[in-house]
């Protein structure tokens, strides 16, 4: 691996948090405990933490600073303003409804954008959003490109719409049956892949001849900008800052949760063009997340909201973030452990299918993965397959989708090439006795988002 190809960390690190490793005993016995799944296990058991980089990015000093001047009235406070003004300038939204994170949005958006028996087209589903437009009455179909379900399959672009796809059901159910069209930037589920420029121009063109609206999940869309900026052509001399306000002009709308590209521990909001949804969202806000000016969030974690949407612009801390997870990732491909390609922006993610070919998917591929590697080496990961999708709200049955991953998910500037290292040599150690890792079978499970508090034991 030519390590040249990777910049070294654009800051300083000013504040340490110690971290212990317990022993392979002490981690068998603690993931029985936690019914082989990772979400259940306690922080302090766990050596490097590749759960999720959901809120567990390291802020910098500003926006620490920036912390120490909440305004924590209950009404009007001046860090909502600065948040609103940061989202007119970022992504060019007018309206902006804060909430304490990306599900209270998408929440909010299900339930003043979906008619009972509408239809939602999307770019592969999201658990919590698929969740929020079902219980809304919505129907969830999947028109993102067939090449997105082929994990070996490494071309640019793999999270664009099938425009195709999109006018058949468009055809097939009318345009009035369509509630909005949901575009993931990045797609999570598919390995964090992004979607090109010219796809997004081509959704809202089709769209607006039908007078569909389409409203972004924009939770990861600096993560998109840098893929755009570095593969589409015309973009490789614009900044950031322009490519992502491009990409939000070709919407109606967006769902963030901060927690990520904001690079905060907390927070998220829906941003809106239209006003008459802007107000008929005001009202519900204030039901299930707090005052329209704060909406879950208190003045502080605004404000270091504000300051981290700005941070994240800035071309060499995205540089590095992309290429963090891609040295992980190109470690494990040179060593011959299947992965999703390319490799995305977030997180890489392992083809569970090809990493335990003697386990049937019923069996839980993913999942027993993502616990032996817990006991493996203390590196706690993610299932995101079977398990992630679900049973279907009608027959009952397991969603089956063609990926089968463990997601191996890099939070923001908290850990170190070395720690990659780590990550890497242990994903590669386990592949080598691959087949000792056994199916799983539910103990416990729960009827909504299974994935979170589900227990299991060995088969």
């Amino acid at each position: 691996m030519d390590i040249s190809k990777y910049p070294a960390e654009p800051f300083r690190i000013k504040s340490v948090e110690t971290v212990k490793m317990i022993s392979k005993e002490e981690r068998e016995k603690v993931i029985k405990e936690a019914g082989y799944n990772t979400f259940l296990i306690d922080s302090e058991d766990v050596y490097i933490d590749l759960l999720t980089d959901s809120g567990t990015n390291a802020m910098s000093d500003k926006q620490w600073a920036g912390m120490m001047q909440g305004d924590e009235a209950y009404a009007g406070s001046k860090n909502f303003k600065h948040l609103e003004e940061t989202v007119r300038e970022v992504f060019g939204f007018p309206y902006l409804v804060p909430t304490h994170q990306g599900r209270g949005a998408e929440n909010l958006l299900s339930k003043i954008a979906i008619k009972p028996g509408q239809y939602v087209p999307g770019n592969m589903y999201f658990t919590t959003t698929r969740y929020h437009q079902e219980a809304n009455g919505g129907i969830f179909v999947d028109i993102i490109r067939d090449e997105a379900h082929d994990a070996g399959l490494d071309i640019p672009f793999k999270g664009d719409i099938d425009l195709n796809k999109l006018e058949k059901l468009i055809e097939e159910k009318g345009a009035e049956n369509i509630a909005y069209v949901c575009l993931a930037v990045t797609v999570n589920l598919a390995g964090g892949q992004p979607v090109s420029m010219a796809n997004m121009k081509a959704v809202r063109e089709l769209t607006k001849k039908h007078g569909i609206k389409v409203f972004y999940d924009a939770t990861r869309c600096v993560e998109n900008a840098y893929f755009i900026k570095e593969q589409e052509e015309g973009y490789k001399d614009k900044s950031i800052q322009e490519i992502v306000k491009e990409m939000f002009s070709y919407s109606d709308g967006a769902t963030m949760s901060g927690k990520k590209d904001g690079i905060v521990n907390i927070g998220g909001f829906l941003a809106l063009r239209d006003e008459d949804l802007f107000l008929e969202a005001k009202e519900l806000v204030v039901v299930f997340e707090g005052m329209p000016s704060y909406g879950g969030m208190t003045g502080r974690d605004m404000e270091a909201l504000a300051i981290g949407l700005k941070e994240s612009m800035q071309f060499e801390y995205i540089q590095h973030r992309i290429l963090q997870v891609r040295y992980l990732g190109e470690k494990l491909k040179e060593a011959g452990v299947p992965i999703i390609e390319p490799v995305g922006g977030h997180a890489v993610f392992l083809d569970a299918r090809r990493f335990c070919p003697h386990l049937d998917q019923e069996e839980f591929p993913a999942q027993a993965l993502a616990a032996n590697l817990y006991v493996e080496s203390g590196v706690r990961s993610m299932e995101r397959g079977i398990v992630s999708a679900g049973r279907d709200i009608n027959t009952g049955e397991n969603h089956k989708p063609k990926l089968e991953t463990v997601r191996l998910t890099i939070p923001r500037r908290v850990y170190t090439y070395r720690h990659m290292d780590l990550v890497a040599d242990a994903v590669i150690n386990l592949y080598k006795h691959k087949e000792d890792i056994k199916g799983l079978r539910f103990v416990y499970e729960p009827k909504q988002l299974r994935f979170f508090t589900a227990r299991f034991e060995e088969i």
